[in-house]
């Protein structure tokens, strides 16, 4: 004669929690580097936006006072808003022109960085993939 099994049992076999945590290991191999990428691309956003505003800040001035400053303090009374933070930027001539400038952005949580030449007038995104 057979021995019955018991009812009722609860619990979970080992093959069901290894099955389990495979899944588990498949999802965290997708969306971590995913969310990476979309911290990146939060952080060059956010050096992005403070390029326009420096750059405002600075055609004001320029309007203004008929030249271009390399110091932010200036640009206070200008429009210019705080710089996000961890977020640096350099104001600089172009070619040491003084009527052309540069404005470079970088993130001491990227390794990007966002330049703005007002020669071209183009924003570009330079750097390496972290």
């Amino acid at each position: 004669m057979m021995k019955k099994s018991k009812k009722g049992r609860k619990g979970f076999t080992l093959v069901e929690l290894m099955i389990v945590v495979a899944i588990i290991g498949i999802l965290a191999a997708i969306a971590i580097p995913q969310y990476g990428l979309y911290r990146e691309k939060a952080y060059v956003t956010a050096m992005q936006s403070d390029c326009v505003a420096v750059r405002l800040a600075e055609e004001a001035y320029g309007i203004e006072k008929n030249k271009y400053t390399a110091n932010l303090a200036d640009l206070s009374a200008y429009g210019m808003p705080s710089v996000s933070p961890g977020n640096t930027v350099v104001i600089g001539p172009v070619n040491n022109i003084a009527r052309d400038y540069k404005i470079t952005v970088s993130s001491s949580n990227s390794t990007k960085q966002v330049v703005f030449d007002s020669t071209t007038g183009q924003t570009t995104v330079t750097g390496t993939e972290s």
